[in-house]
Order: C-alpha cells, then structure tokens, then sequence
C-alpha cells in the first residue's frame, strides 16, 4: 500500500492534474487566436490584384499552391468580418452552456470544430466565395463559446486566491497572435497560403485531442488525480468561499442585470476591449497614412505589444494574488487598483497622442506601452467574475465579451466615418479624444461600482456569505496537519 501511494507521487509531483490543466489553457488560447488571425495574414496572398480572374501563377519557386482570387475590397473585408457574425451570438450562451454541460465539452468540442474547419478553409475558397464566408461564420460560432467556458472551469479547479494568475492564461491569446504573424508569414513565403491553414488546423485538432484526453471538469472527476490534490483544491475552494453552497438550479437573469458590480465588469470590459480593437487594428492605418512608418512590415514591431500584454497579466495577475492572500488588500481594493492601472492609464498616454502624435517614434512607443498596462486587467476587471458569482462566472463573461464584441466592430466603423474624406493628423485626433474618454469612462466605471464581494444571488444558501470577501486559503502547514489527523482517524 505504502510503495503503491509513493508510486503514484512520483509522476503528480512532477506534473499535478491542476498544473496539466494550467499547460493546455494556455496553449488553448495560444492556438484559439491562431485560427482566428490566420486568415488575416493568408488573405493578403490569396487576393490577385492585378488580374479579373482566379489565375494560377507559378512565380514563387518551391510553393505548392499559388491560386489567387480575384476578390475586389468590399468582398475581402466582409470575408474577414464574417467571423464576427459568429461570434458573438454564442459569448453568452457558451458561458451559460458551461456552466451546465461543463468547461471540457464546450471549450474542447468549440476548439476541435473550429480547427477541422480550418483544414477546410482552402477547399471552401475554391468553390465559391459565398462558402467561405460562411464556413468563417461558422468558425467564429464555434470560437465565440470557448472563452466565457473558461471561467467555469476555474470555479471548480482553482482556489479563490490563486484565481488571477489562472485568468492571466487567457491572455495566452496575445503571445499566440505574436507567434502566428510570423510562422504564417513563412509558410505563405515557402510553401503556399493553403499551408497556413493546413498547419494551424491539424494543430489544433491535436490540442483538441490530447485537451479530452487530460482534462476533466472538475478534481471529482478526474480518474488520474491523487486523494491528496483534490484535497486540497477542494478545502481551499470551500473554505474560499465561507463554506459550502448550494448552486441555484436556474440563473437569477434579474439581480444578474440588476447588479451594478456586474455592469461594473461588463461596461468596463466593453470600453477597454474597444480601446485594444482601435489600437491593434486601426492605428497602424494612422502609422501608413499620417506618418508614413509602416509598422506591419517591421515584425518586431508588430509583435511587441501582444508579448508585452502577456508578460503584464502574467505579472499583475501573481502580484494580485500575493496582495490578496497576505490580507494586504481586499479582493476589491486589488481589482480596483490593478484595472485603474489597466484601463485609465493608457486613456493617460492617448493624450499624449492628441498633442505630440505627429512623432512616429513616439506613436510607436505610446501604443505599446499602453497595450503593455493593458495587460494587467486580468489581474483587475477580467477576474472578477469568479470573486462575485464562481456559480454565474460564464455567464457574466459571456455578457460582457458580446459587448466588447461589438466594440470591436464599432471601432472600425468609427475610424472610417472620421477618417472617411481625410486620414490625417487632424482628423485621427478625434480618434485619439474618442479612446481618452471611453478608457477614463470604463475605469470611473469600476472605480465606482466594482466590487470583490460575493453577490447574494450566487447561492441559494449565502444569508451568511452576502457581501463578504474571499477569505485568505489555508498555509500548506495548516492542509498537511488537517491531512494528519484525518489519516490518523
């Protein structure tokens, strides 16, 4: 029995279930972004500029397939927002749908579809325009319900205080666009546009894979985890959250939309998401025309504010955590102080812009630096689901990811409406006041009504939780001796 119990150590000591699951979220975001920007990149060598019809041309020695379409600018961009109408209409019912079927079936089962469609990209471009934009209609279907799952998930695996540097895995998303750019640019330069998605899908069908194969729902159900370590992650959840409670059978739609601390996390959500959207996409737009410094052609460039943006989560989010477990600030004190920093600052640094933007140099700086803050939100706003509902935390990131959604959208709209007749100086400062304000307004937002209490209404049984923080988790000493004197009973 004992050589058995040691045996079985061995392997969870090097890589505990909790630690497998950390690993393929982060490669799930890394790959999710993967097959959703790579035809952003493949698009700009699959559209023939010159000619009226698909040609086939054999100049680039080596590639397997250089097929062009004779798609006109119109027809391009609606290919590249016809995942949008995806989507968005299943943010909100994949966070619902997780938080029911669970996080395994909805995050693996929307990542393996969307990566067999991907495969599928080049064949749907040959038969007919109209199928590609379908077929990336659908992927976005399927994509849109992966990442308000994950929150779910963190609620059954995760302990209260270590959930930031869980949520920071998200933004695994960014270090994946900065990977993808340019692989994807080697593979179109070397074998062909077809090769992008050939590679990135069978990627993903792999993570897909091997996601079913190692993860599960929750430490109860998982067949390969020690008695030890679901122990412990279930001790420190429930005595996270005061105690054990009982989840409501049905959503409580009306506090959920009554609540100020969830509009709190929706609103600011939605005015940082635009913000990020705006400087991502358009502005290097402003670079080309205004500056004449083409950002997207320097690859170290391009790629430094999504690096950026990883490295910040990942450091606020640890930070976040310690401050909260030393019972040096409150859950909601950390929120508010890490999405001030998050969101108001780089409304701070859009100022700059208004006055001195006309520097290339400096331009280039201020974005970077401000996606750079920006990262530390999953330490502020994007966490706080999990503090005031864990039962509803899909749901309420499910809410606001549809908003931000459209605020994607309605960046690039804005852009073009001011920048329609003249993309100058002039002009792009309206731009640049627009992303002052909605940065400050989404932080005032969460400042005044942001919150680290659990709500009433994510429990039937809470008349004793109502309004309390997550309390700091146990020390490791404190698991191992409660683990003794159950051992001994």
């Amino acid at each position: 029995m004992g050589s058995a119990r040691h045996s079985d150590k061995k392997w969870t000591d090097f890589l505990t279930c909790r630690q497998i699951l950390n690993i393929m979220v982060i490669l799930g975001f890394m790959f999710n972004y993967m097959l959703r920007v790579n035809l952003t990149i493949a698009i700009v060598d699959m559209v023939e500029t010159n000619t009226t019809n698909i040609t086939n041309t054999n100049s680039s020695k080596g590639r397997i397939d250089d097929t062009k379409f004779n798609w006109d600018t119109e027809q391009k961009n609606a290919v590249l927002g016809s995942f949008f109408w995806g989507y968005v209409l299943t943010e909100l019912p994949g966070g619902r749908m997780a938080e029911i079927v669970g996080a395994r079936k909805i995050f693996g089962g929307g990542m393996l579809m969307a990566s067999i469609l991907t495969v599928l990209t080049p064949a749907a471009c040959y038969l007919n325009y109209y199928v590609i934009l379908i077929l990336r209609a659908v992927l976005g279907f399927f994509l849109g319900a992966t990442w308000p799952a994950i929150p779910p998930m963190a609620a059954s695996w995760i302990p209260p205080m270590e959930r930031s540097k869980f949520i920071a895995n998200m933004m695994a998303s960014s270090l994946g666009a900065a990977l993808t750019m340019p692989v994807c640019g080697y593979l179109i330069s070397t074998v062909g546009w077809a090769s992008v998605f050939y590679v990135t899908g069978v990627v993903g069908i792999v993570w897909s894979v091997l996601w079913f194969v190692l993860i599960y729902d929750s430490p109860a159900q998982h067949p390969r985890i020690t008695k030890e370590e679901r122990l412990e992650i279930e001790t420190k959840i429930a005595d996270g959250q005061g105690g054990k409670s009982k989840k409501p059978s049905s959503v409580p739609w009306k506090q959920i939309f009554m609540s100020m601390p969830v509009w709190a996390i929706v609103v600011t959500h939605g005015c940082s998401v635009f913000g990020y959207f705006t400087v991502v996409n358009q502005l290097p737009t402003y670079m080309k025309d205004v500056l004449h410094f083409n950002i997207k052609e320097n690859g170290l460039l391009s790629s430094l504010p999504y690096l950026g943006k990883y490295i910040m989560a990942v450091i606020s989010s640890y930070l976040a955590d310690k401050l909260r477990q030393s019972g040096k600030l409150s859950t909601t004190a950390t929120r508010k102080f890490f999405t001030t920093f998050a969101v108001f600052v780089p409304g701070l640094l859009m100022i700059i812009q208004v006055f001195w933007g006309m520097d290339a140099i400096l331009s280039v700086t201020v974005f970077t630096v401000s996606l750079f803050f920006n990262g530390a939100v999953t330490a502020g706003y994007l966490a706080n689901g999990l503090d005031i509902a864990p039962n509803f935390s899909g749901t309420i990131f499910g809410l606001a990811n549809t908003l931000s959604s459209f605020g994607g959208w309605l960046s690039t709209k804005v852009v073009a409406v001011i920048t329609y007749k003249e993309s100058s100086f002039a002009t792009w400062k309206y731009v640049f006041w627009i992303l002052v304000f909605t940065y400050v307004f989404g932080a005032l937002m969460y400042l005044v009504f942001g919150s680290g209490k659990l709500q009433k209404w994510n429990s039937v049984e809470t008349s004793t939780q109502e309004g309390k923080e997550l309390q700091p988790l146990k020390s490791k000493a404190e698991i191992d001796k409660e683990k003794e004197i159950n051992d001994i009973a």
